[in-house]
């Protein structure tokens, strides 16, 4: 009989793809002395999920790189989860990814050749879908596997989508549900039936290319997308130093099944908890709500849906759009006058 494989065991996965809390990246890079260069248009010091370079008037890259440990125990899926959270970058800030560079560590010594083969292939089935050319990549040997891309997308210099220029009064609309890294936590527990892990690896999975591309055909005033610091977390990247605020209706949030049962049970990520402790002075009476919606709201996701905000006048339009091509997409809350503070009604 074939062994199976739990890819889960050779990384170092902690329920929030690993990364490195709000904290330590704005201790680490809030200092840094950026190059003069005219022609850069956005870099790291706002929060934005990539940078962009003008190359002529018509014409700038944008480029981002990620990449994790697995989520998820199938080699092929955990290919395709990373790639889809790589390509995401490049939709959230408006552009159309044309290149990537693979980046790989793998414990030659404990998996065979043919897992990270499968790894590869299920990362360049989302390329493809991507309509993006893999041009090549870097691999090391390491204890634990580590997969992902560097993506460069092309944009044009006026139509660059950023996260912290939202206007006030906007609906806030969202592509994906949250809560998969709750879910994660449960799989690896063993505490998720095979239905749900099914659903959580496909919506992980899919590419935010057709929000993307719905979206681009109206005035967005800010876009991002849900990952590593939670729905919470990444609001409040959108009105960081603005004059606006936002409110977050928790039961209007699309949720997987079984995420607020899960919540309530302490399934729940490492790194839940420093993304609570970075924003929690900045959620108005933060420290009254119910600790089940606040683990749930800064849960860290993997490959999550677009964050963006909008005039009310198109939000239903958009929606109905998304919907035909089977896109759930829901108003989660509105922008408001109350500069820099983040509400949360339940």
């Amino acid at each position: 009989m074939e062994e199976i494989i739990r890819l889960t065991q050779y990384s170092e996965y902690s329920g929030c793809a690993a990364k490195l809390g709000p904290c330590v990246l704005t201790e680490s890079l809030g200092d840094l002395t950026q190059t003069s260069c005219e022609a850069l248009l956005v870099d790291f010091r706002h929060s934005e999920d990539a940078g962009v370079y003008k190359i002529s008037d018509d014409v700038a890259i944008v480029q981002t790189v990620d990449f994790f440990p697995p989520v998820v125990d199938d080699p092929y899926s955990f290919g395709q989860i990373a790639a889809a959270n790589s390509l995401s970058d490049i939709y959230a800030m408006g552009g159309r990814p044309v290149t990537a560079l693979s980046i790989v560590c793998f414990p030659l010594q404990k998996l065979d050749v043919s897992v990270l083969k499968a790894i590869a292939e299920g990362g360049m089935s989302k390329l493809r879908e991507a309509g993006c050319a893999l041009l090549g990549g870097h691999s090391i040997k390491d204890d634990s596997v580590k997969y992902g891309l560097a993506v460069t997308g092309l944009i044009h210099p006026s139509k660059i989508l950023l996260n912290n220029t939202p206007k006030p009064d906007e609906h806030l609309i969202l592509t994906k549900p949250i809560g998969n890294g709750i879910i994660n936590t449960a799989i690896r527990q063993g505490k998720a039936d095979d239905d749900l892990i099914e659903m959580v690896t496909r919506s992980m999975a899919t590419l935010n290319k057709i929000s993307a591309e719905v979206i681009a055909d109206y005035p967005i005033s800010a876009c991002t997308d849900v990952t590593g610091f939670g729905l919470a977390g990444h609001a409040f990247e959108m009105i960081q130093d603005t004059g606006v605020g936002i409110v977050l209706d928790f039961n209007a949030v699309p949720l997987y099944p079984h995420t607020l049962e899960m919540a309530k049970r302490k399934l729940v990520p490492g790194g839940t908890k420093g993304n609570i402790d970075y924003r929690i002075d900045h959620v108005q009476d933060g420290a009254d709500l119910p600790q089940w919606i606040l683990d749930i709201l800064f849960d860290p996701q993997t490959s999550g849906g677009l964050l963006f905000s909008v005039s009310p006048s198109v939000s239903t339009q958009i929606i109905e759009r998304l919907s035909e091509k089977d896109v759930t997409a829901a108003v989660i809350g509105h922008t408001t006058r109350n500069a820099g503070k983040l509400v949360i009604t339940y």
